[in-house]
């Protein structure tokens, strides 16, 4: 998966979840759950969905790995490599 397939699919999940945010209005290394003002079931059903999109296990303990768009993006990346 390359940067712009990680970032377009995290960008479209989380239209879902925050249609009101502008992806360009955000800190890319900010806190994700403050940047989009998602709670964590928001979290939680970003996580899930693109467990499901990319067909991955994305478990619990490695939610620290996926605090910020760009961290998120990495570990996406990094999975599916």
């Amino acid at each position: 998966m390359t940067h712009e397939e990680a970032e377009a699919a995290i960008a479209e999940e989380l239209h879902a979840i925050a249609p009101e945010i502008a992806l360009e209005d955000i800190d890319r290394s900010g806190v994700l759950r403050e940047e989009f003002d998602i709670d964590s079931m928001d979290f939680l059903r970003l996580v899930t969905a693109l467990g499901e999109r990319f067909e991955l296990a994305m478990p619990e303990a490695d939610y620290p790995q996926m605090g910020s768009f760009d961290a998120l993006v990495g570990y996406l990346k990094q999975k599916t490599a």
